[in-house]
This record gives C-alpha cells, structure tokens and sequence, in this order.
C-alpha cells in the first residue's frame, strides 16, 4: 500500500486510500472529489493527515498508508500500515464514547471531547491493523 503512486485514491467499494510513509519530502493532493466530499491529504514519512470538506479526519505521527478508510455510522473503518509505532488521532462527534477494534478484537473505549478528537496507539511494527471505532 505504502507505494501507490496516487498518494489518494478512490476504491471500487466507494472508500479511499491514502498515505506513503516512504516519502522523504512532503506530498500533498487537494480538491480530490469523490460522493459528494472533497478530500485533502498531505503524507511523507513523519505524518499522513486527511481532511474532507475542509475539516479534520486522520492524522497519523509517523506518517502511514491508510487503505479502505470509511465512514460509518457513528465510526470509522480502515487499515493502517507503516515502518514504525504510529499515534493516530481522528476527528469523530464531540462528546462521545467509542468502541475501538483492532484486527476484529476490542482493545476499549475512549471518549472525545468538545473538540470531537480521538487519539490512539497502533503498533505498526508487528505488520498493519485494521481498524474500526464505533459508538
């Protein structure tokens, strides 16, 4: 995944794809439309962020390839992948409790705050994680 030329791309199952923790200098694709949305991703080795309609959806510390990211109701679904420990943060609803999954077990809950972030660790070394946050 680390090596898609595109840096954004649109799956054929309505997700998107993004990310190159391979880069050595920041890459950046803007004004990528897909349903409706328009999706901004800046990516290099030390950080991987997604916006969508001008407002925060993921940011990964270091950079990482991110495959099949979705929206749910009430969550996020999607695959992460990168060389090194990753703290992930992802803009969610204020206020709000979620279930977090990863590789299909759940690992707790956490809740945002009135600025609808959620942080979390993956351990990226030990291969990539799939991911799903849910209310």
């Amino acid at each position: 995944m680390a090596a898609i030329t595109e840096l954004l791309r649109a799956e054929s199952d309505g997700t998107v794809s993004f990310g190159d923790y391979t880069l050595g200098e920041k890459k950046k694709v803007e004004n990528f439309s897909l349903g409706g949305n328009v999706y901004k991703v800046k990516t290099f080795r030390e950080i991987t962020k997604l916006e969508r309609n001008d407002a925060f959806v993921y940011e990964s510390v270091p950079g990482t390839a991110v495959s099949h990211f979705e929206t749910l109701p009430g969550g996020v679904n999607f695959t992460a992948e990168g060389v090194a420990d990753a703290q992930v943060t992802l803009g969610l609803k204020e206020n709000t409790t979620y279930r977090i999954f990863v590789n299909d077990a759940e690992v707790g809950a956490m809740s945002t705050g009135i600025s609808g972030k959620l942080s979390l660790s993956l351990a990226l070394t030990e291969g990539e994680k799939r991911v799903k946050v849910i209310e």
